[in-house]
């Protein structure tokens, strides 16, 4: 029903930036869907970073990249985004962007996503 393809991943020196994607193909009309964006680093529970409402007028994100991390999204190319910037070896994880149908009340809460990509990895090395 929705296709998530995320690109952007890849090795960075700390402090660097990268700006990640997510391109969306869903049968539901994309305006209709919430975004939002997860990572898993090896040995770690899955952890929202970010996420945006429906008209993206909303952005939330963890305590662990606020100011850091900018999520967006493009209503027109059917496109969500992640710049991430001043990063850090923590980091370094796998990211995946998810799609939902409702806003849910906090942050990260990866039960109110029903669709996820397959995953994009960022390396962050000192």
């Amino acid at each position: 029903q929705v296709q998530l393809a995320e690109s952007g991943g890849g090795s960075v020196q700390v402090g660097g930036s990268l700006t990640l994607s997510c391109v969306v193909t869903s049968e539901l009309p994309f305006s209709s869907l919430t975004f939002g964006w997860f990572r898993q680093a090896p040995g770690k529970e899955r952890e929202g970073v970010a996420d945006i409402s429906k008209g993206g007028g909303v952005d939330r994100y963890s305590h662990s990249v606020r100011g850091r991390f900018t999520i967006s999204r493009d209503n027109a190319k059917n496109m969500v985004s992640l710049q991430m910037t001043t990063l850090k070896p923590e980091d370094t994880a796998i990211y995946y962007c998810a799609a939902g149908r409702q806003f849910g009340s906090t942050v990260g809460r990866a039960s109110d996503f029903a669709f996820w990509g397959q995953g994009t990895q960022v390396t962050v090395s000192s």
